[in-house]
């Protein structure tokens, strides 16, 4: 029986892990998949190599603190372990099915805090923390990207003026597997250097992404015991390798997610910075969620972006208006640095440009962001008060 339950188990691990690189791939390799610097072929090449390099270094610290430190790992029996696992499985299978934007990071968190709560063994200085940096990230997040949305970012657009490239840059033969047989003769320097940072910013939301994502798939059964930390970090790698050259060609069809509609200069910059909170977070420990991190980056940089229009001092005097759209992210360049419109002097119309998500779409984030997790735990509480818990 219990052979039955850890395959079960190991079953389970590695769906969760599948579905992980199923999404995660397009949300890092969406953009240099859509502006055709790499083939899905290579973004999933990328993906699996950089998922495991996150895992295998940063990845552990978290591993060992939702396989220990938010409950006792002697808590992780099989029948818990299995049962964490199946609701993060759901979590995800929901979540491709209906497009729904759960965090498999606050799902696997908000299961072991039901199963901690239902023993009497949860640890709340823990989970305080844990639930802290929750807050705290998102906040960040879009404070961050606002002041550079507001003091930085039209400067940066007129320096780096980065766009997509209208043709790929290289000339592939195509086949089973395409490859580049060289270059192409139209693209100028400036859109290889811009397709170089695509590349390597995709390559460590891939490295984020593992660092953080790893743990949801194994913690439970390395907490127990029953798998050690290296083979669990190799096996959820390897899961989220096959999700990758798989169900991600979907995701990455559509170029992933909301970063789909920003400019090639703005995804970059939310990649770069929901990236580094998230890895940030991942050295200390602490599981988070990136598409929360990501959402907020988004919002925050097109609000900064948008009050250009009025000047601090007028704003807390209540002299001026602007009408915030995330469509200014969108507006047109300048030419030129020294072409830049100072702030205050922004035209309102043209930085009230067509909106680049549903604002709705956040509201669901921020919904599910508290709902997800809370859930999981009322759920996982029930279940496990409920349930022997016994080998």
């Amino acid at each position: 029986m219990a052979a039955l339950l850890l395959a079960v188990g190991v079953l389970v691990a590695a769906f969760v892990g599948y579905n992980i690189g199923g999404s995660s791939t397009g949300v890092a390799f969406g953009p240099a998949v859509g502006s055709t610097v790499v083939t899905k072929l290579g973004a999933a090449a990328l993906m699996s190599v950089f998922a495991l390099l996150g895992g295998w270094t940063i990845g552990r610290g978290v591993i060992h603190t939702m396989g220990g430190r938010i409950v006792p790992s002697s808590e992780f029996t099989l029948p818990a372990s299995v049962g964490v696992l199946f609701f993060v499985g759901v979590a995800l299978l929901i979540s491709n099915r209906y497009g729904v934007p759960a965090s498999t990071s606050m799902t696997a968190v908000g299961s072991i805090a039901g199963l901690g709560a239902a023993t009497g063994t949860l640890r709340m200085a823990t989970m305080g923390r844990i639930v802290s940096a929750w807050v705290v990230a998102p906040v960040l997040a879009f404070w961050i990207c606002a002041v550079v949305g507001r003091y930085a970012y039209p400067y940066m657009d007129a320096v780096f003026r980065l766009d997509a490239a209208d043709a790929p840059l290289f000339r592939w033969r195509e086949g089973r597997v395409a490859y580049p047989v060289g270059v192409n003769p139209a693209a100028s320097r400036r859109q290889f250097v811009g397709s170089g940072l695509v590349v390597a910013i995709g390559c460590y939301m891939a490295f984020s992404a593992g660092a953080s994502n790893v743990a949801n798939a194994v913690a439970p059964l390395v907490g127990g015991g029953y798998v050690g930390s290296s083979a669990g970090v190799l096996l959820a790698a390897a899961a989220i390798a096959v999700g990758a050259f798989t169900i991600a060609r979907r995701t990455l069809d559509t170029v992933g997610n909301d970063l789909t509609d920003l400019p090639l200069l703005a995804a970059l910059i939310v990649e770069a910075v929901s990236a580094s909170l998230i890895t940030v977070l991942s050295a200390l420990g602490i599981p988070a969620s990136l598409a929360v991190s990501a959402t907020m980056c988004i919002v925050g940089l097109g609000w900064g972006r948008a009050t250009r229009t009025v000047r601090a001092n007028d704003a807390l005097s209540g002299e001026g208006e602007t009408t915030v759209s995330m469509g200014s992210l969108a507006a047109d360049r300048a030419d030129d640095p020294s072409d830049v419109p100072r702030i205050g002097e922004e035209d309102p119309e043209e930085l009230a440009a067509a909106d680049l998500f549903d604002p709705t779409a956040v509201g669901r984030v921020v919904i599910l962001w508290v709902l997800t997790p809370s859930v999981a735990a009322a759920a996982s509480f029930a279940l496990f008060s409920l349930v022997p818990l016994a080998e």
